[in-house]
């Protein structure tokens, strides 16, 4: 059973890192442009070990794109009628600032697949995607019909959400630049989240309680 659990560990672990090593060349060069052994040299694994993993770099690319959406999507997706709106759209908010910042190259391959055209996600987005939205509008008019919020449009509160969390990773570069700054530091984090908070959140009538970035 030791021996069973150390092995599944080590195949876990060996997953992370070819993830990890994709999402950098990725961005580095596209989908086009990588290719496995790129791939392997990153991860510090032969590209057999790859292929037996992922299939083909088709498989692979496709895992990190659905990896992404996962970690996005995850902190709305048990979000109930009964959860105060406040809260779940400043956690939300929050926690698309932290993976921006803390996995910017992940933003950057989605926005690259997206000004693509999207060939790999069009299944994705008419499928599994479009039904999780439908199901968060819905939530988000319901907490409207209780009174908890004002009567924004869902669509567009969820868009807005979206492209300002994610434009500090997209444009990280510009953003650096222009504040003269190396990279971001965590007083910047937090104020970003305090200005999306605060912005957003009052449009739809509610108040963030600044936990985090307290």
């Amino acid at each position: 059973m030791a021996k069973q659990y150390k092995e599944g560990k080590i195949r876990q672990q060996h997953r992370e890192n070819i993830l990890a090593a994709a999402e950098t060349q990725f961005v580095k060069a596209g989908f086009k442009g990588t290719s496995m052994q790129a791939i392997a040299d990153a991860a510090d694994l032969p590209k057999a070990n790859i292929v037996y993993y992922f299939g083909s770099k088709l498989e692979l690319y496709a895992e990190v794109l659905s990896s992404i959406i996962s970690r996005w999507n995850s902190v709305l997706d048990t979000a109930s009628i009964d959860d105060d709106p406040a809260q779940v759209l400043e956690d939300y908010i929050c926690a698309k600032v932290d993976l921006s910042i803390d996995y910017p190259n992940a933003s950057k391959i989605f926005a690259m697949e997206i000004i693509s055209g999207a060939p790999n996600l069009q299944e994705h987005f008419r499928s599994d995607l479009r039904a999780w939205f439908k199901e968060r509008v819905d939530l988000i008019n319901a907490w409207i019909s209780a009174g908890k919020m004002n009567a924004v449009d869902p669509q567009h509160l969820i868009f807005m959400i979206w492209s300002s969390t994610q434009h500090y990773a997209d444009f990280e570069t510009q953003i650096l630049a222009i504040t003269n700054r190396q990279e971001y530091e965590q007083d910047d984090v937090k104020s970003i989240k305090r200005f999306l908070c605060e912005m957003i959140l009052s449009g739809c009538g509610l108040t963030p309680s600044g936990r985090h970035w307290a």
